[in-house]
């Protein structure tokens, strides 16, 4: 009996204890304030790992680190540490715009060197930046004989999270770019996810997986393989290499933001901080905006992008919206369909598409001088259908007529299938590629530099995911990269109401999202109920974070509706500071911004199908001013199904530390402007 007990305990013990976890230690770095602690080891074969703990607790088991590459051996045994080093750094800096104005970048670093113990003696340099809210680790490819043109076939990075854990993700590898809604299951019934993939532990921890920097290489999916163990996978290439790169240089950063609470993820500046500063001087020519534009009629079914009698991008429509836009204080106003190649079959044959050349009904000159008369910039649109090769042949001659006619931001788009996007190989012939590919990231950063020579904004959409390099090209002011207000209107399903509470939590840790909010008239295409209330409506342009926001619905709708429609009036698009009060991943947040122009703050808070009270506590107005608060909350009947438009608007005054209840109907919202006083 003693001895099955015994032979009992050994198998257990072979089934939980695997040969990383009986690796040798051979470096490791805390975090500043010691909460996060990573360990890079060797075991008996020359595997490298990593893991990393927080207050003592395990919160990444031992990782593999490696590579394959197409044209010579993987790099992942016989490994040594051949050198280490530490370093440490603390700093502020200042966003030019953005959720906050200042940003501290502390952390502690720590170098190691794996080198071949056998010929042909390889060597790659591993950085870990920790700090106390996360930590990102990159490979670093030395000049080296044995190594110069370095041809990827894949990754071998692994994140293992040891305890049970839920996890927020959309699948990567299938249809096309990032526009699904949110899974919810365990980590271990994870497919293949993009990233930023979040999940939370058993014991309330929650951890980020995202990358930052990615230039020039293949964006990194996560595929889980055993247990809770994911494995990065590289976006596929048309050639055998997914990423194809001449020695010296650095692979993208490998991000983990580490959390108590939800908030505490959106709070953490890791991935604006992996970034390089600001590569383009002075760049006080970007403005953040809101804007209105000739859009929700196309995807209402009333108007088109193609010529003919519905067509929306017509001199006359476009100079309504212009009135509308100044009479209203917005700065900007998008055109789409403006430009030759919406006829016939343009989702499939971007190749028709010109840049600089108008249809008949639409007098771009007249349009931008008459804009301008009105103290009001329009907005470039270039759809490009995933055709690369025609967008670049054009690039130069398009930027320069927007420069010349005053037209400094660009909506850009790739609206194409998976491995549809349409570009001309090294040796001339066509060549087809995935959205977030190698490819994709030189051409996405071609056209923001291009854009910035001539001192013009960039806003993509079916774009490559953001991973931070706003900091580094502060012209690339949004994205979408997401499911956007369109879905709402003919999405089958369209958004549900927790997908604004699953946003907040894992896309838009990347970085900004033009979401499009602001539909006051809460219906779609043939009728489609958007599942929200009109408070949740005004509640999303706090909540969902953009230096530029779309008041997207028609100018007529937002007539029958200018009692709430004063809140998107009033409601800046430039931050100084950025406060997460309460929320949970996919049930709801609360989120309130300090104005940068003002000492005004405003409030959001939305929910998910379950009416819920939120109390919050105003400890981030100013001390010693007094506010008037201005609500827009769901009225006391108010539910998106049964009672959408219910809304109660109204004034109080309130004070730093007070406490409010913050009341959110199904489906609801609550949207507060807190009007400083003059000390």
């Amino acid at each position: 009996m003693i001895a099955r007990c015994a032979t009992a305990l050994l198998m257990a013990l072979l089934v939980v204890v695997s040969p990383a976890a009986l690796a040798a230690a051979a470096a490791s770095q805390a975090s500043p304030g010691g909460v996060l602690k990573v360990e890079v080891s060797l075991d008996n074969e020359g595997h490298a790992f990593y893991s990393v703990t927080r207050r003592g607790r395990p919160v990444i088991d031992a990782s593999r680190l490696g590579f394959l590459f197409t044209d010579a051996p993987k790099f992942e045994r016989n490994l040594s540490v051949s050198a280490q080093s530490t370093n440490s750094h603390d700093d502020t800096w200042e966003q030019p715009w953005g959720e906050r104005r200042y940003v501290r970048n502390h952390y502690n670093e720590l170098r190691v060197t794996l080198q071949e113990k056998i010929a042909p003696s390889r060597k790659l340099d591993v950085v870990f930046r920790v700090y106390d809210d996360g930590l990102g680790f990159r490979y670093e490819f030395p000049q080296q004989p044995a190594l110069t043109t370095v041809n990827i076939g894949d990754e071998l990075t692994e994140f293992a999270v040891p305890e049970h854990a839920t996890a927020w993700w959309i699948p990567a590898g299938e249809w096309n770019r990032y526009e699904y809604l949110y899974n919810k299951t365990p980590l271990a019934e994870v497919g293949q996810a993009h990233t930023p993939i979040t999940v939370r532990t058993d014991s309330g921890l929650h951890i980020a997986f995202h990358e930052a920097a990615l230039v020039d290489y293949s964006s990194m999916w996560l595929r889980r393989v055993t247990g809770q163990r994911l494995k990065s996978t590289l976006s596929p290439s048309s050639s055998a290499a997914r990423v194809s790169r001449t020695a010296p240089f650095n692979t993208p950063w490998r991000t983990m933001q580490i959390a108590d609470s939800a908030g505490g993820l959106v709070m953490s500046d890791l991935i604006l901080n992996l970034n390089e500063p600001n590569k383009l001087g002075d760049v006080s020519w970007v403005h953040p905006f809101k804007y209105v534009g000739v859009w929700w009629g196309m995807h209402l079914g009333t108007e088109t992008w193609a010529s003919g009698p519905h067509h929306g991008a017509t001199t006359a429509n476009t100079k309504r919206y212009i009135d509308f836009a100044a009479k209203h204080g917005f700065r900007g106003v998008l055109v789409e369909g403006w430009n030759k190649g919406w006829d016939g079959d343009w989702f499939a044959n971007g190749a028709d598409f010109s840049f600089t050349e108008s249809y008949p009904d639409f007098d771009l000159e007249a349009v931008t001088k008459y804009a301008r008369s009105k103290g009001v910039h329009l907005i470039g649109h270039h759809e490009t259908s995933g055709n690369i090769a025609n967008y670049e042949r054009q690039l130069s001659t398009a930027l320069d007529l927007y420069a010349r006619l005053g037209v400094d931001s660009v909506k850009t788009g790739y609206v194409a299938d998976a491995g549809g996007i349409q570009a001309i190989g090294p040796d001339g012939k066509p060549r087809f590629e995935w959205h977030d590919g190698q490819v994709m990231s030189r051409h996405h950063l071609k056209v923001v530099t291009e854009a910035a020579k001539r001192h013009i904004a960039v806003d993509p959409h079916e774009p490559i995911k953001d991973t931070g390099l706003r900091r580094t090209y502060p012209n690339w002011v949004a994205r979408e990269g997401a499911r956007g207000m369109e879905y709402n209107a003919w999405g089958d399903p369209p958004n549900p109401p927790e997908h604004e509470p699953n946003l907040v939590f894992t896309r838009l840790l990347a970085g900004p999202m033009d979401f499009t909010p602001g539909v006051l008239s809460l219906v779609g295409k043939n009728g489609q109920r958007i599942q929200s209330t009109i408070a949740k409506q005004l509640a999303n342009y706090v909540v969902i974070y953009s230096p530029i926001q779309m008041a997207a619905d028609l100018p007529e709708n937002y007539e029958k509706h200018l009692d709430a429609f004063q809140f998107i009036e009033d409601v800046p698009t430039d931050w100084s500071d950025t406060r997460v009060l309460d929320g949970e991943v996919g049930d709801y947040v609360a989120i309130a911004r300090k104005d940068r122009n003002s000492n005004d703050w405003y409030l959001g808070a939305v929910t998910d199908e379950h009416a819920r009270l939120v109390e919050v506590t105003l400890d981030f107005l100013d001390e010693g001013r007094s506010y008037t608060a201005q609500i827009y909350r769901d009225g006391n009947d108010a539910d998106w199904q049964r009672a959408p438009f219910s809304i109660a608007i109204e004034k109080r005054p309130v004070r730093r530390g007070e406490k409010m209840m913050l009341r959110l109907a199904s489906g609801g919202g609550q949207a507060i402007r807190f009007v400083a006083s003059k000390r």
